[in-house]
């Protein structure tokens, strides 16, 4: 088991659920491989080992992740049903994870013990944990990223709430050589990665980009999180989301100051699941000032759209952690996040990513 990457899982939700199908799945059909980067040699998808999850859903912690990942509110398509994987979801501690309307869709059991999150990693010899909490516990995710630390694990955050900004996250890391990915995980094919690059064809066409909007919506636990009022009137999505997709969208912008950008989550629809779509307008100026307008909408299974990005992630960070690497991976974090420390154009962060991976310096 020397060449498996022990890998915990930190909220077992929706994306969660496509990672394991999909990693489990590959196992048995090598051969049909999809949405993985080629590029990463060193480690395959049969070497990522679910070993522990955490989470606070009482109808999932006792449970198998093979099991776990079924449980409702998760509403991912069953695409593969794993066989057991030894790896027992466990409680972790609340926080501010429930401060949404998903406390209405999460139950909890107060007489189930909190586990002792750094011990429950060192004893499974977790290699890289995976940070998949809702968008804005702010605090549970600095838990989380602190404890997997003290246990020798690598961090993957694939929400918004800060690890790569958190200075004193970073200061640890680089101490205890573990590798950072993060903030916000970019999906494949997702709104974001596809409104960046419509944006920044303008530019490189010569155009000029005047103004654009995105609306998302979607069935996931994540839109019932994300559409939750707030004490300021604000919803949760304005605590990090909106800023991780707005940056994004227009980073490689040199009007990007003077851009009207407008990115929004407008509804939480529960009878299109795990179901995403979004709308995108772009509106601009070309040859002579004459004005362009382009008009897109895209749909997605918005579990399976991350969790591929996260397996390339998982694998990445193993090669930091053979490596002796540790602290923030910026060409990692550039390429796979929204939010990365270091805003990059996506080819660049690519060639760098690959020169990290062939070891040519490059992080």
């Amino acid at each position: 088991m020397a060449n498996k990457i022990n890998t915990c899982l930190i909220g077992i939700g929706d994306v969660a659920s496509a990672l394991v199908q999909g990693v489990e799945k590959y196992k048995r059909d090598p051969n049909d491989i999809i949405g993985l980067l080629p590029e990463i040699t060193q480690y395959q998808v049969d070497d990522i080992n679910f070993v522990l999850g955490f989470d606070v859903n009482s109808n999932k912690v006792g449970k198998d992740l093979s099991e776990a990942i079924f449980v409702s509110p998760n509403c991912n398509t069953k695409r593969y049903e794993p066989n057991l994987l030894n790896a027992s979801v466990l409680k972790g501690p609340i926080m501010d994870g429930l401060n949404s309307n998903i406390k209405n869709i999460i139950p909890t059991d107060e007489k189930q013990l909190v586990s002792d999150v750094t011990e429950e990693m060192r004893c499974k010899n977790v290699d890289v944990a995976v940070i998949l909490l809702p968008t804005g516990c702010h605090q549970a995710v600095k838990y989380y990223a602190m404890a997997a630390l003290n246990a020798g694990a690598c961090i993957v955050n694939g929400m918004p709430s800060p690890v790569v900004h958190d200075a004193e996250i970073v200061k640890k890391a680089q101490e205890l050589n573990l590798s950072l990915i993060g903030d916000d995980v970019k999906s494949q094919i997702g709104a974001t990665i596809i409104h960046r690059s419509l944006t920044n064809l303008f530019p490189m066409r010569g155009a000029i980009l005047d103004r654009t909007i995105q609306l998302d919506w979607g069935g996931s636990s994540d839109f019932c999180n994300l559409l939750t009022p707030q004490p300021n009137g604000n919803l949760v999505y304005e605590k990090g989301k909106r800023q991780s997709k707005t940056e994004a969208v227009v980073a490689n912008l040199q009007n990007k100051e003077d851009v009207e950008c407008q990115v929004s989550a407008v509804d939480y629809i529960p009878f299109l699941k795990n179901q995403k779509e979004a709308y995108m307008r772009l509106e601009g100026r070309v040859f002579g000032g004459a004005p362009v307008r382009v008009d897109i909408t895209m749909f997605v299974e918005d579990g399976n759209n991350s969790a591929g990005i996260i397996a390339d992630c998982v694998r990445i960070s193993k090669i930091a952690r053979d490596r002796k690497i540790g602290g923030i991976l910026h060409s990692a974090c550039s390429f796979f996040n929204k939010h990365p420390v270091e805003q990059l154009d996506d080819n660049i962060a690519k060639r760098r990513l690959i020169k990290f991976i062939q070891n040519r310096r490059e992080r």
